[in-house]
C-alpha cells in the first residue's frame, strides 16, 4: 500500500525491530592495549565524554601525554566537555583529521578488523549474541594485541 509522503512517520527509518550498539573505543599504540565503550544510546557529546573520562582515568598512572586521533563528529568539538578537555589538555591531546576523510581513522581498521573476526558469516539470532561475540574479543584485546598495535600504527 502506498502511502503519500506527508502521511509517513518521519522518525521511523527502519524496521521497528531492528536493534543495533555502537562503540567507542581506542588502542594504545605502545602496546595494542584496547580500550571500548558500549552504546546502545545515540552518540553524542555526553556518551563521548564519558568515554574520554573512562580513557583519562585508565591511562592516569601513566607519565605519558595521550593523543586522540578523531573524526570530525559534532560530538568531538561540543561545548559541553570543552572545559573539561581544556583543564586535561597537559595529559590528553585531541587531533582532528580533515573532513570527509575516515580512511586516515586508525579506529576504523579496527572496526573492519572486528566484523572480518567475530561477525562475517555467522549468524546472531539476537543482539545480544552480537554483543557477547564482539565484546568477548575486545576483553581479549584488553590485555594488549600486537596485530591491533600494528595495525593502528600504520598512518
Amino acid at each position: 500500500m502506498w502511502v503519500p509522503p506527508e502521511n509517513r512517520d518521519p522518525v521511523l527509518r527502519h524496521h521497528p525491530t531492528r536493534k543495533s550498539v555502537g562503540y567507542f573505543g581506542a588502542v594504545r599504540l605502545r602496546d595494542g592495549r584496547f580500550l571500548y565503550r558500549r552504546e546502545t544510546e545515540r552518540f553524542g557529546a555526553q556518551t563521548f565524554h564519558e568515554f574520554l573520562r573512562q580513557l583519562y582515568q585508565a591511562n592516569r598512572g601513566g607519565s605519558r601525554r595521550m593523543v586522540l586521533i578523531l573524526d570530525n563528529a559534532a560530538y568531538h568539538h561540543a561545548r559541553a566537555h570543552k572545559a573539561w578537555r581544556e583543564s586535561h589538555k597537559s595529559r590528553m591531546r585531541l587531533e582532528f583529521l580533515p573532513p570527509y576523510s575516515p580512511e586516515l581513522n586508525p579506529i576504523e581498521r579496527v572496526w573492519k578488523f572486528t566484523r572480518r573476526q567475530c561477525l562475517h558469516n555467522r549468524y546472531f539470532p539476537a543482539l545480544a549474541r552480537v554483543m557477547g561475540a564482539v565484546e568477548g574479543e575486545f576483553e581479549n584485546w584488553s590485555r594488549g594485541n600486537d596485530a591491533l598495535r600494528r595495525l593502528c600504527a600504520i598512518i
